[in-house]
């Protein structure tokens, strides 16, 4: 069953890169005590994922920070070292959190997986955005496959 609003984001480590390499980061960490906008990606470096995904975070970022967002995190089940260079490759760094869920762990806690096998991917998860306040969901937007609309940045600005 996929989550909803009202939700607790569930317990699972993500990794992500820093200085002093690949790291494990909780989403008890990651989220808590905090207004996170969280937004995950089928995969790096894909068409829609980069040229238009998560530039929306990063352009819009002051936006979203002065309407009570404390992070951006991005999500993909990819590793933290393609993370880390994808984020530096759009100028994420410093703006969006990039964070890794290679095992998947997170995607299928949270019910989002996708079946991605016919373009070689295997699972990943589906394309959508949350506001997740202190753990908790408030606004969950899922797309519909294939499309980009409702988990943009600018649609969660609507939401805010």
């Amino acid at each position: 069953m996929a989550i909803k609003e009202g939700d607790k984001i569930p317990s699972a480590t993500l990794m992500e890169i820093t200085e002093a390499g690949p790291a494990p980061v909780s989403t008890s960490d990651l989220l808590a005590g905090k207004k996170v906008a969280l937004f995950a990606v089928p995969g790096a470096f894909t068409p829609t994922c980069s040229a238009q995904h998560v530039p929306s975070y990063v352009n819009n970022a002051e936006a979203l920070k002065s309407k009570g967002i404390d992070e951006i995190v991005c999500v993909s089940v990819n590793d933290a070292f393609v993370m880390g260079a994808w984020g530096k490759n759009l100028g994420a760094e410093g703006t969006v959190r990039m964070v890794g869920d290679g095992n998947g762990e997170l995607t299928s806690a949270l019910g989002l997986e996708m079946d991605g096998s016919k373009f070689g991917l295997g699972t990943r998860s589906q394309r959508y955005s949350m506001i997740v306040n202190d753990g908790v969901v408030e606004k969950l937007n899922v797309e519909e496959g294939g499309a980009y609309e409702v988990s943009s940045a600018e649609h969660m600005l609507g939401q805010l």
